[in-house]
């Protein structure tokens, strides 16, 4: 990084942001050998014996892959659970609509996969910002989870001699993803929710639904409960416990549009920003290169179709622009451009996420775009027309496998695209085009999955840990399940050994009191200002700043503008904004309105992470930093580390806390998939 890129830096820091003292882990042992360090803590970590643990409560936020597998994990171990989701039934998690499969090094196939690789290639994938001691450990009990899934009956694909199948998802060469047709992510709810409910049935776990999260309890420096909104009645409670756990999902919602459902938000984790929680790398999120394209201005959400339609599906453009608008099934082989395989032989359509998605923005941006036109506005103000989409072509596989193979592997997803676009894929190619999908960023944890704040646990994709800056394909399921079943019930026991220590909190406490009387002053602020706004038109135009500045690539203007433009909306929301009804009943415009002050609050934080770090790294692509063939360009010397913020109040610049990356156990350089 040249001297005239640092001080640009530090003067940006002087005005946006604050520079704190480093951070760093404790808890792993990392003077031993990667492979012995997740033992070394398992032992190491202290334990709760069963007559304690009847008596210790543990609040968990989120009904999940992560949440829901911890419950009914600590539940079956004895603790009181009390576990809270906003949705009517667990199965209605956002895990549910995972699609395309679950990693784990099994090495079925033998085809040289091993624990080591898929912690490699988790690492690499994430273009060297994870933490590799995390990593590894996700890595090493991966296979345990399959052996979990598949003892509670998860339906996964199998060989004809009855063996589980496997296949391909991006970023690896090597088959490992343990697959139910297209259905994973609802198999493996299904699962987790047996388990779940089984111990809601034995008293150990007690479920909340339809309450959200809306306030964490900070008491005497701890993690000590949660306030809640009763959405059907509008009540809000106080729940107190020995130990808070969030499993709350991501924030990908902050674009509006994205592939997560409509009620995915960022409530539960700011909540515990705000009260101390370090915020890890916001501005990593992942564009997902394989989802259906926008079809109109007045579309809530879009639709993710599975990276496993990759393994035969192959991406292409017409060569000359004046095809685009051609019957593709009418352009011959050879004015079509096979872009991935052209680009990046070794890999192909199997390249990681980050890298296919900017591929295709690149062909879009040429000119060479199929699809119905939507009208974009650049940077400058220009208005264009543009054609927003690339094919995902199935023919070469019919051909070759046959039409009834490519029905039983991929039938449900060609269906679902079907009844979206009207449009037949076994006849002609899918259109597809990148969206917002999953968030790397999270609430900062240490190896004990424990955020900043003591007895404030973070689970799956609500924390930061195991990513970096871009996750492969079907591993979010696999860190899920992992968090929930094998790390959080191995490592809060240390946390709550000491519990029978901590001071007494009851609801008169102080901290509850205020906690409760903050929420009720939100909620009253939001219902008192009456303006002219709707919330979704609100949250539209901050999804559209968030996509235009800080979505598939941002450069320093655009993040400074957009860091301007979120602060006056943020201004226009909290004196215009109209939020209809009373809080003492069903409001889904409060709901929905709570949840946009949040997300424009952590709108802000994203920029100004991503203004500060100025070099390209998987899904955070800054245009002023990128190879002569237009890959990313990382500099380690400066940026090798996980950037977590401190909230010091509003309209108070947040603190940046570096944890610097060090790796011991695998090398560190430039990507390529070529």
């Amino acid at each position: 990084m040249s001297t005239s890129a640092k001080e640009t830096n530090a003067e940006l820091a002087g005005q946006y942001w604050q520079v704190g003292e480093d951070i760093q882990d404790k808890k792993a042992n990392v003077s031993l050998p990667i492979e012995k360090m997740w033992p070394d803590r398992q032992f190491t970590s202290r334990l709760v014996n069963p007559a304690n643990r009847r008596k210790m409560t543990v609040i968990i936020v989120g009904t999940g892959l992560a949440g829901g597998a911890a419950a009914a994990t600590l539940g079956e171990a004895g603790y009181r659970v009390e576990n809270f989701c906003y949705q009517d039934s667990p199965r209605r998690a956002h895990s549910i609509a995972a699609q395309g499969g679950i990693n784990a090094a099994k090495n079925y196939k033998y085809d040289g996969d091993s624990v080591y690789r898929l912690f490699y290639d988790t690492v690499k994938g994430g273009d060297y910002r994870a933490r590799e001691t995390n990593v590894y450990r996700l890595a090493a009990v991966s296979a345990n989870i399959i052996d979990q899934c598949v003892a509670q009956g998860v339906p996964f694909a199998r060989e004809y001699g009855g063996l589980l199948d496997n296949r391909s998802f991006g970023g690896v060469q090597v088959q490992r993803t343990f697959y139910a047709r297209g259905q994973t992510g609802q198999q493996l709810l299904i699962g987790a929710y047996q388990a779940l409910e089984r111990q809601v049935n034995a008293g150990t776990v007690h479920m909340h639904t339809r309450h959200e999260m809306v306030e964490l309890i900070v008491a005497d420096g701890r993690a000590r409960g949660i306030v809640t909104r009763d959405m059907i009645t509008g009540k809000i409670e106080e729940w107190l416990a020995d130990v808070v756990v969030l499993a709350t999902g991501g924030y990908g919602n902050v674009f509006f549009l994205s592939t997560n459902a409509m009620g995915c938000n960022v409530t539960a984790t700011w909540r515990a920003h705000r009260k101390g929680a370090f915020f890890g790398n916001p501005c990593f999120t992942q564009i997902h290169p394989t989802c259906i394209p926008v079809h109109g201005d007045n579309q809530s959400k879009l639709t993710l179709m599975s990276e496993s339609l990759r393994n035969d599906g192959r991406i292409w453009v017409p060569k000359k622009a004046e095809d685009c608008e051609k019957d593709p099934r009418q352009i011959p082989e050879a004015d079509r451009d096979y872009y991935l395989e052209r680009i990046y032989p070794s890999f192909g359509n199997l390249v990681p996420r980050d890298i296919a998605s900017r591929q295709a923005k690149y062909r879009c941006d040429e000119g060479l775009g199929v699809g119905p036109k939507v009208k974009e506005i650049d940077h400058d103000g220009t208005e264009h027309m543009r054609s927003r989409g690339v094919y995902l072509d199935f023919a070469e596989a019919i051909g070759r496998l046959g039409k009834d193979a490519v029905e039983k592997k991929y039938g449900n997803l060609f269906d679902m695209y079907q009844r979206i676009t009207d449009e037949n894929p076994y006849e002609v190619p899918m259109r597809i085009y990148p969206a917002v999908h999953y968030t790397m960023g999270g609430l900062w944890v240490d190896y004990d999955l424990e955020s900043s704040i003591p007895g404030l646990f973070v689970c799956g994709e609500a924390n930061f840990s195991d990513h970096g800056a871009n996750r492969l394909g079907a591993s979010a399921l696999m860190q899920g399940l992992a968090d929930g079943y094998f790390v959080l019930p191995n490592t809060i026991t240390d946390y709550l050994a000491d519990s029978p220590k901590f001071p007494k909190v009851d609801l008169k406490h102080p901290a509850v009191v205020a906690a409760r009387q903050g929420v009720e002053s939100r909620v009253n602020k939001l219902l008192s200002i009456n303006g002219t706004r709707t919330v979704d038109s609100i949250h539209k135009e901050l999804g559209h700043i968030m996509w235009e500045y800080c979505g598939m690539e941002r450069n320093e203007a655009g993040l400074v503008k957009a860091i301007g433009l979120i602060r006056n909306l943020r201004n226009e929301f909290w004196t215009n904004v109209k939020v209809t009804g009373v809080n003492e009943e069903l409001n889904q415009t409060l709901e929905r309105a709570g949840r946009l002050a949040d997300f424009l609050e952590l709108g802000e934080l994203m920029c100004i992470d991503a203004l500060h770090r100025r070099e390209s790294c998987g899904g955070h692509f800054r245009a002023e930093s990128q190879t002569e063939e237009g890959e990313a360009l990382r500099h380690d010397d400066t940026y090798q580390y996980v950037a977590a913020w401190e909230w010091t109040g509003e309209g108070h610049k947040p603190v940046l806390h570096k944890e610097p990356l060090i790796y011991n156990s695998i090398q560190v350089k430039q990507r390529s998939y070529k």
